[in-house]
């Protein structure tokens, strides 16, 4: 099974455990029922984008300790830099 398979899997077998939720097919208290899972998708939705987000500032904060990557980004700035230079753009 691909990898695109077992979201797609994944993400199907949440949607109907939400949707069963949902539509009181699974018995929770009604506080349960009316509160919490009406915003479930919001909630995750939100945990998602900030484990994302904290995820990305994480391999920006710790790109420094990747000498190689640091090393072959700066050489490819340099690069850049000296093609621009030769096409006549003050990068500078």
């Amino acid at each position: 099974m691909t990898r695109a398979q077992q979201t797609i899997s994944l993400a199907l077998l949440a949607s109907s455990l939400y949707v069963a939720c949902f539509l009181h097919v699974v018995p929770f208290t009604k506080t349960v029922q009316d509160e919490v899972i009406p915003v479930f998708p919001l909630w995750a939705l939100v945990s998602f984008g900030s484990y994302l987000l904290f995820k990305l500032g994480w391999g920006v904060f710790t790109f420094n300790d990747v000498p190689e990557a640091h090393k072959e980004l700066m050489g490819e700035i340099d690069m850049a830099r000296q093609e621009l230079k030769r096409n006549g753009i003050d990068v500078d």
